[in-house]
């Protein structure tokens, strides 16, 4: 496999189609199998500043001038995928299988239960047609702000305490929602000229708390869904010597019985987090949109992006969506990215800043709540699998309230690597 480790190549393993464009090809009677997957390591080091000390108001999860060390995952799980295609009665069909492990332990005779299974799909279409897909796998709405996302390779932020975990966070919530992995029926069009689009509908999720003290939030009861979420996008991608990709994408989600909760209150400068009481009948619709580009020209790369939601939350889809009194809250955010890779020796440089906004109302104790993250990263082709990386990043949470703005910065230094195969 003549594969070129850059930020492209891990967003086709994290995407992969049943079409299997990753590593080990099998022919397997009427079937091609292919096994492709990624194993990467990395020390990081995180220092804290700010007003982040006590019960961590703020969630980026340790006291003020606490550092942290770790050896742990990136933004990309350790993965493994398993992946088949065949053509039948005038049908491409495939199916995509994957496990994806934890690889970092911080506890004596104590093997990290952190395993995640992202990938369980079959896919079936023609080229003049399109395809539909059943199954687990990325979700619709802010795929490519992820995949295009140059913390892909390496760890990004270092907010909250990174070992015993399956991932870091890379930028995910500070610049954009993650789509997370999600169960789905899908369609997508043939490839029109460059021009492409998804719909779908997927699994509905409840609404629920981070657990950030700062933010009070309603959660839902509504198990099981009683609509599913529905999501789409579409892209338009052209080559040459000015070559790029620009895409949309939304989602919509009805969210029924939510929490009424307390609201949190201020008591001497600290964050009293409310308390649940009654379950209302009440409901509302979760709803965000996105719009990116990237382009390349000469070893340069540039993206942008810019998203907005209104119930949806700021890091995980629903996370903080909706306020104690079960009103959504207005979500903004986005990310610019450069990148420069380096003729002859193949080294690509990134730097890139994002931010993500969770507006308050009427009834919390805050009026936004701010995540920002600034990175610099170079990765280097040690071999055409093998990448070494390192980066540095910075993230700074910020509660803006009457009462006094707080702020917590996580700092976290990372050099390790990743292989791909």
């Amino acid at each position: 496999m003549n594969m070129k480790l850059n930020v492209a190549v891990a967003a086709a393993l994290v995407a992969a189609a049943s079409s299997a464009q990753a590593g080990i090809t099998i022919p397997a009677g009427d079937w091609t199998l292919d096994i492709g997957g990624v194993v990467n390591a990395y020390y990081t080091q995180t220092t804290y500043s700010g007003d982040n000390s006590g019960a961590a108001p703020l969630g980026l999860g340790n006291g003020k001038g606490d550092s942290t060390s770790n050896i742990t995952t990136g933004l990309l799980p350790n993965y493994l995928s398993v992946s088949g295609k065949t053509r039948q009665n005038d049908l491409d069909v495939g199916f995509t299988i994957s496990i994806n492990p934890g690889a970092s332990t911080n506890r004596a005779l104590f093997q990290s239960s952190q395993q995640e299974n992202r990938q369980a799909f079959l896919t079936f279409g023609d080229a003049s047609w399109g395809s539909i897909k059943l199954g687990k796998d990325l979700g619709i709405f802010a795929s490519d702000a992820i995949l295009n996302d140059m913390t892909l390779l390496g760890v990004g932020g270092g907010a909250g305490n990174l070992a015993g975990n399956t991932t870091t966070l890379g930028r995910i919530g500070s610049g954009y929602i993650y789509a997370d992995w999600k169960s789905q029926v899908a369609y997508t069009s043939p490839n029109w000229n460059g021009f492409q689009f998804t719909g779908g509908v997927t699994q509905s999720w409840d609404a629920q708390t981070a657990g950030i003290a700062a933010v009070g939030s309603a959660t839902s009861t509504d198990r099981g869904g009683s609509q599913p979420a529905f999501e789409g996008k579409a892209s338009y991608e052209w080559t040459g010597d000015v070559a790029g990709k620009v895409w949309v994408s939304a989602i919509s989600q009805k969210v029924k019985g939510l929490t009424n909760a307390t609201a949190d209150a201020i008591v001497g400068g600290v964050i009293v987090p409310g308390t649940a009481n009654t379950i209302t009948s009440s409901s509302d619709r979760a709803t965000a949109w996105d719009i990116g580009t990237t382009v390349n020209l000469a070893g340069f790369g540039l993206t942008g992006y810019y998203y907005d939601g209104k119930g949806i939350g700021q890091t995980g889809q629903l996370w903080d969506g909706f306020d104690a009194a079960g009103k959504r809250r207005d979500s903004k955010g986005g990310y610019v990215q450069g990148t420069y890779t380096v003729p002859e020796v193949g080294t690509k440089l990134g730097l890139s800043w994002g931010q993500s906004k969770l507006e308050g109302n009427s009834v919390d104790a805050f009026d936004n709540l701010k995540n920002e993250m600034w990175t610099v990263g170079a990765y280097h082709p040690l071999t055409k699998h093998l990448n070494l990386v390192a980066e540095y990043s910075q993230t700074k949470q910020k509660l803006e309230q009457t009462g006094g703005d707080l702020d917590a910065k996580a700092k976290t230094v990372s050099l390790g690597a990743i292989l791909f195969f």
